[in-house]
């Protein structure tokens, strides 16, 4: 969705890496009594990275920083497994971290709710003539 300008979109992929975070979290708590599960973490670098990469600077000096990603990172937000066990059985969620993660993403996700909400009510502002 793109509405005058580009808050909108860039809000709506931060909702989207919001609720794969959440995902992934909720699999990672789901799974912490599996044996030899390996737990999932969203890499925002990765994701950040291939966003970089679609913008292009216009470069009048040789010296300056290039915007595009020179990472050969695929398509879409990464996922990886980490490698540290935490328990005897091969497992390797580590509830604490978990939790803290999903704590810290709720956050998130209800700011940009927030801010989200914020730009449509200036959008029916702006519709309405500010009544």
């Amino acid at each position: 969705m793109k509405l005058f300008s580009n808050t909108v979109s860039t809000l709506e992929n931060a909702l989207n890496y919001s609720s794969l975070k959440q995902k992934i979290v909720s699999q990672n708590i789901a799974n912490v009594d599996t044996p030899n599960y390996k737990a999932k973490e969203v890499s925002f670098k990765d994701a950040f990275d291939q966003a970089l990469g679609k913008f292009e600077a216009n470069r009048t000096n040789p010296r300056h920083y290039q915007f595009n990603s020179q990472s050969g990172s695929t398509p879409g937000v990464m996922v990886r497994k980490m490698n540290l066990n935490y328990n005897e059985n091969g497992n390797s969620v580590d509830l604490d971290k978990e939790m803290a993660d999903m704590a810290t993403n709720q956050i998130y996700y209800n700011a940009l709710t927030e801010r989200i909400n914020g730009k449509f009510n200036s959008l029916q502002s702006v519709i309405r003539g500010g009544k």
